[in-house]
């Protein structure tokens, strides 16, 4: 096996660590780690937790033998931490174990780390290698760097739709709440696991007054997102599941309320774009990834603006023969299966990280 092939072998065993961490790392990205001796693994972990132990901390301490780590390479898929934050630096503890030698997927986009890390590695006479497997490693952590160069969240905008390319039925006001699914339970279920895995999810307020929707994740074990509405002209009220105070939401209007518990009124710009308010709020506030889904006129504006990373399409197994037509995508699906009683197409944005 060359070199090469071995720090690729091992850089996967990386990334199969890191991806644990999907849905509890956010703001930090996915980071697994893995210390090798001799062509033997002698230690390995990954960042399990906002605010916990780095992947690199958790890897050097499972190792056994210490007296065996002058004499390892580390593998990281992302450049060690040289800063403070939760935590101190991973490089200082890296340094203070005398591993020799670092091989790192890709460098950090964030710009209190990008690079700094692998240039105090190198200043203490490390033999540091970079750039293995490193598109692998970006699209694990896309949000994390859709969020630090792009400076937006990840977009993944989700619908469903008909055989025959509707999205509803036409409904009326008095018929609110009369769901039309498209879908089979347990695709919904699957739904509920994306939205554990993103920090916020957006709809806009006919989708709340039509369908009620909770906009929770009660069907998957994991946190729930924060929800977020566009109700431009302040049209919610009543026992609405999602003024319920049970999850914290947000609800963007030219017409605020008084804020409650859990759920708080953002006060919109009627000069300004709605959806780059919601952009620009999520960015401050330091949410890395966002779900959109819908409803129609939601969905075709993000499209309309090219403001999108990725695309989760179901097409279920019923017709309605009239409604409302779904969104167009012209682009091909880079993935496609069926998915209990559906078929679901990936699509993604040739813009995106």
């Amino acid at each position: 096996m060359s070199i090469s092939d071995e720090h690729e072998k091992y850089m996967r065993r990386c990334l199969e660590l890191a991806a644990k961490g999907l849905g509890s790392t956010a703001p930090n990205p996915m980071v697994g780690c893995v210390i090798v001796h001799k062509d033997r693994i002698i230690g390995e972990g990954f960042h399990r937790i906002y605010g916990g132990p780095h992947a690199e901390v958790i890897a050097i301490n499972s190792v056994l033998d210490i007296t065996l780590l002058t004499d390892s390479v580390l593998y990281v898929n992302l450049e060690p931490c040289s800063h403070f934050g939760k935590t101190p630096p991973c490089t200082g503890l890296i340094c203070e174990k005398n591993i020799p030698a670092v091989i790192s997927g890709t460098l950090d986009p964030n710009p209190i780390v990008s690079g700094k890390g692998i240039q105090f590695l190198k200043e203490k006479g490390m033999n540091v290698v970079t750039d293995i497997l490193k598109a692998e490693c970006i699209n694990l952590n896309k949000r994390f760097f859709t969020f630090h160069m792009k400076k937006r969240p990840f977009i993944i905008l989700k619908w469903a739709q008909t055989k025959d390319c509707f999205i509803d039925v036409d409904r009326q006001e008095h018929e609110t709440k009369r769901i039309a699914w498209i879908t089979d339970e347990a695709s919904r279920r699957l739904v509920h696991k994306w939205r554990a895995e993103e920090q916020a999810i957006l709809v806009g307020s006919r989708t709340v007054m039509m369908d009620n929707p909770r906009l929770t994740t009660r069907n998957w074990p994991g946190k729930n997102p924060l929800r977020l509405v566009i109700d431009r002209e302040g049209s919610l009220y009543g026992n609405l599941k999602i003024l319920d105070g049970s999850v914290e939401t947000v609800i963007f209007t030219y017409k605020p309320k008084r804020n409650q518990t859990n759920l708080k009124y953002f006060l919109l710009d009627r000069n300004k774009d709605s959806i780059s308010t919601v952009l620009e709020f999520l960015y401050t506030n330091n949410i890395q990834s966002l779900i959109v889904e819908g409803g129609k006129m939601l969905i075709d504006e993000f499209l309309r603006q090219e403001i999108w990373d990725e695309a989760r399409v179901f097409t279920g197994n019923v017709t309605f023969g009239k409604g409302i037509k779904a969104p167009v995508l012209l682009s091909e699906p880079v993935e496609q299966f069926e998915f209990a009683e559906s078929l679901l197409k990936i699509y993604k944005n040739s813009d995106s990280c």
